[in-house]
């Protein structure tokens, strides 16, 4: 304790009044390290590449630093561009592309090691990885793949550890938000029961190694499947309309009850410590129903402003949220409904499609 008071007050200008008392400095010590830290949970954004029209990734990672966005979703290990993020003190989140799992999977410590060389590593240095995300939304898309990604994280997970990098890179998988059911009221959320056997491994690794559920939650989507019965408000965060209750707990926008969702189903298998990480949000400004910049600021705007407080969510009050906001760029080539080619947050000239801040 006293070599604690005294690198604070040799480092920190923590004031030692020389009238006090021992245990008067050391009731003013406990007082500073449990005040509640000033830093809000990061905010990133999400870099997707499926278009034919975009800027060299070197100009996007210019953006984005004179954008001080420094946290930044890769969906795969394209070598250009990893390359183009060296030593630009920009903190990542890399993908592992759903067809690499088999190979991982069945594969053993020295072949993980061998992808994470050569597929990231030699291209960026360990130290601006963040996450390693081991597919993305695979229970949902690809049932071929399901059964290859916890074998794939552990093996990950060993082949880092052996480079001594299993504390500073952790890995997940993110799951789109329909892994769960039963999601109104969200205390009443559980996982599909038919990938439980799946998320429960998953839930597992995640606790042990004190990794993040990683969640892809979009309420345009929910909003826009229920607008009948749905306030925009709710949707977008604008409050002034009758909060959800739930039990205790009261929502006033559909986010954070997404968010808490995912806690509750994890509370339900056995593991409520497990943080969630937003792995892609976002709202689109054309395309489709209520899709507009002014609303699409709206919605990012809030998510953006809660986590850099820390708010927290209804359940987990206090309790930061890190996010990543999609996208960077709006992506002609992305199939579907004409809105997700539309969730860019600047233009391919780089000016912003609306004037939100990440700072």
């Amino acid at each position: 304790m006293l070599s604690t008071l005294y690198i604070l007050h040799h480092f920190v200008h923590f004031p030692v009044c020389k009238k006090t008392t021992l245990m008067d400095n050391i009731m003013i010590l406990l007082l500073f390290l449990f005040l509640p830290s000033t830093s809000g949970a990061p905010v990133g954004i999400c870099y997707g590449r499926v278009a034919n029209n975009l800027p060299p990734p070197s100009s996007a990672v210019e953006l984005l630093k004179s954008n001080h966005i420094s946290n930044v979703r890769l969906f795969n290990t394209e070598p250009a561009t990893l390359r183009s993020f060296y030593g630009a003190g920009i903190n990542l989140m890399i993908g592992v592309p759903n067809e690499d799992l088999p190979a991982l999977s069945s594969g053993t410590t020295a072949t993980a090691i061998q992808w994470l060389q050569s597929n990231v590593f030699a291209h960026v240095p360990p130290n601006q990885v963040r996450y390693i995300a081991v597919g993305n939304e695979v229970f949902l898309r690809d049932p071929y793949f399901t059964p290859h990604v916890v074998p794939s994280i552990i093996n990950l997970y060993s082949a880092l550890r052996t480079l001594g990098l299993s504390e500073t890179i952790k890995l997940s998988s993110p799951q789109a938000a329909s892994v769960i059911v039963n999601t109104y009221p969200p205390s009443s959320a559980t996982f599909d029961p038919s990938l439980r056997s799946v998320i429960v491994p998953l839930l597992q690794f995640l606790h042990d190694t004190g990794s993040p559920f990683m969640a892809n939650v979009y309420p345009y989507i929910s909003y826009v499947s229920e607008a009948s019965h749905m306030s925009p408000d709710y949707a977008l965060f604008r409050g002034g309309g009758e909060p959800v209750h739930d039990g205790p707990l009261a929502y006033d926008n559909l986010f954070d009850a997404s968010v808490d969702a995912f806690a509750w189903a994890m509370e339900r298998e056995g593991f409520g410590g497990v943080a969630v990480v937003v792995a892609e949000t976002g709202w689109p400004t054309a395309g489709g129903e209520a899709a507009s910049a002014a609303n699409a600021l709206a919605f990012n705007g809030n998510v953006a402003r809660r986590a850099a407080s820390s708010a927290g969510t209804p359940k987990r009050p206090g309790v930061g949220v890190e996010v990543y906001l999609f996208g960077l760029f709006d992506e002609n080539e992305k199939v579907g409904e004409e809105y997700e080619k539309h969730f860019g947050i600047f233009g391919l000239n780089g000016a912003k499609a609306y004037n939100l801040s990440f700072n």
